[in-house]
């Protein structure tokens, strides 16, 4: 078929596909931009359908959203403020708004706070004054680069988190999204994310969401964030919403499930719903598990992480309905739980969940629960592709859990992880080393590693042995937890890695935040 293609003369198609692979390699992408005026061209709109969710220190890309901006409060405004928008060329080549496609409006009002403090060289904390301007501009810059550009978003997500002032923002986004149906009706799909905190406060905000979902009807996403009850979940999935026919994501985050009576009833409705995510919910117990047990339909329980095992009898019953569904799955294994607890919690995940991709340990533990969680990766090593490690007290003081985690997995991994992430105490050179030996057959996109003891140019030789002159991962993430000192900050050794095409990144930008995570599964 790629054959075919290019001498039909279907070469741009082919170099679409290409540069589309690359979609959240931003690094790549912008060097794709240099190679011709085609791949530029190619290139440029991936960068751009998504730009307020890509980590940058340079917020530059919201000025040429602004470039020849003909509304004259507004520039009155920034001048007002003292922002200067004239520092970039006469020249645009291209309609950066008509790229959006996806938007998330924390995010939104995130990076616009970010450039007006860079614009107007505020360090310190907003003052209430700015807090007006910043909404004024939040407003404007939504209305001026997406309503009146037309814009029609693939994706739209409404969060309400951040402080009372970005709360604030978003209400006012959105009493200005619902003067303008048309905006609401071209997005194709709606989701939404809401935080325990907010549910008696802004009411208002709360009926402007519930008008937009009313309007849209193509609700796509919840994610509950730290609810301890759930009103406006039970509203939103009633009929009223016309959500039966279109909801297909719903996350529980540090929910009090408890709360959840109606749990059979409402999810009896929803005919499209593909994935449930439970991310270190509270009351996850025989009452909250039989609801789910007694429906009709199959309940495609797609994330599950704890941090309770009190109640492991019921969990069995759970993993049987839905443990062939689960694809996500951590863990905190407290030293108090009850070793036979333990045991059994990863006997049913070894028993019934043999599709997991993502596995997330936490913690200290006996010696046993190390061997019977490592005999786990290699039942789940046809599936497993991101695997995390936090193992920081306890009997790792000695190196006894480090020493046995990093003598045998190495030996059990996959041939291609997507991520590693290996957080430890105590960390003998040798282990390690032996470690980076054993997986010198894997290749592993982004290795993330953290210890708390002071081996940083111990352990260093090893990974540029066998790991970079072997290229073996594409990121790498180095830290000390008692120094904090990172690979990053030693610009010859970033040098060095990059010369076999190796990026250093810093810890906290290649490690995975989970909720984040979470909230980016569909």
């Amino acid at each position: 078929m790629s054959c075919s293609k290019i001498f039909s003369g279907d070469l741009p198609e082919l170099i679409y596909e290409i540069i589309k692979y690359l979609q959240n390699d931003y690094s790549t992408l912008y060097s794709c931009i240099l190679v011709n005026k085609l791949w530029c061209r190619l290139a440029i709109p991936l960068l751009w359908e998504n730009p307020f969710s890509i980590p940058t220190k340079n917020y530059k890309f919201i000025e040429i959203y602004l470039h020849n901006l003909n509304d004259d409060d507004f520039n009155t405004k920034l001048n007002e403020y003292k922002i200067v928008n004239n520092s970039l060329p006469s020249n645009i080549l291209f309609n950066y708004p008509r790229f959006l496609k996806y938007l998330n409006i924390y995010e939104f009002i995130y990076l616009v706070e970010k450039w007006f403090k860079s614009a107007t060289g505020i360090r310190k904390q907003l003052a209430t004054t700015d807090f007006e301007k910043l909404s004024f501009i939040c407003v404007s810059i939504f209305r001026i680069i997406i309503i009146e550009n037309e814009v029609n978003l693939h994706t739209l997500e409404i969060e309400k988190s951040g402080f009372d002032y970005y709360l604030t923002c978003i209400d006012n986004i959105l009493e200005l999204i619902l003067k303008n149906p048309n905006f609401i009706h071209n997005i194709r799909n709606l989701n939404l994310y809401f935080g325990s905190s907010y549910i008696g406060k802004y009411t208002l905000m709360n009926n402007r969401i519930s008008q937009i979902i009313k309007l849209h009807q193509n609700l796509k996403k919840i994610m509950l964030d730290y609810y301890d009850c759930i009103p406006l979940y039970q509203s939103l999935l009633s009929e009223y919403f016309n959500c039966s026919n279109t909801l297909n994501t719903i996350i529980f985050h540090y929910v009090n499930l408890n709360c959840i009576r109606n749990l059979q009833k409402v999810f009896e409705l929803l005919n499209v719903l593909e994935s449930v995510h439970i991310y270190y919910c509270f009351g996850l117990n025989t009452s909250f598990i039989q609801q789910i047990i007694n429906l009709t339909k199959p309940f495609k329980l797609k994330s599950l992480f704890m941090n309770d095992i009190s109640q492991v009898e019921s969990l069995e019953l759970l993993l049987q309905k839905s443990g062939d569904y689960l694809e996500n799955f951590g863990y905190i294994l407290e030293v108090n739980f009850k070793l036979s607890s333990k045991h059994q919690l990863l006997e049913l995940i070894t028993k019934y969940c043999k599709n997991i991709k993502f596995l997330d340990f936490h913690y200290g533990c006996e010696r046993q629960i190390i061997y019977q969680l490592l005999n786990l990766i290699e039942n789940i090593k046809l599936s497993i592709n991101y695997l995390s490690f936090d193992v920081w007290y306890g009997y790792t003081e000695t190196g006894g859990y480090s020493s046995i985690i990093l003598q045998d997995l190495g030996q059990i991994l996959p041939s291609k992880l997507e991520y590693l992430c290996l957080n430890i105490y105590h960390v003998k050179t040798n282990d390690f080393e032996l470690f980076l030996k054993n997986i010198q057959d894997t290749f592993i996109k982004k290795l993330v590693i953290e210890n708390f003891q002071n081996l940083f140019n111990t352990i260093l030789p090893s990974i540029k042995e066998y790991i970079m002159k072997k290229k073996r991962v594409k990121y790498l993430a180095i830290k000390n937890s008692i120094s904090f000192k990172e690979l990053i900050s030693l610009k010859d050794e970033v040098d060095e890695f990059k010369l076999y095409n190796i990026k250093v990144q810093s810890f906290d930008d290649l490690k995975i935040n989970l909720r984040n995570y979470i909230k980016k599964i569909d």
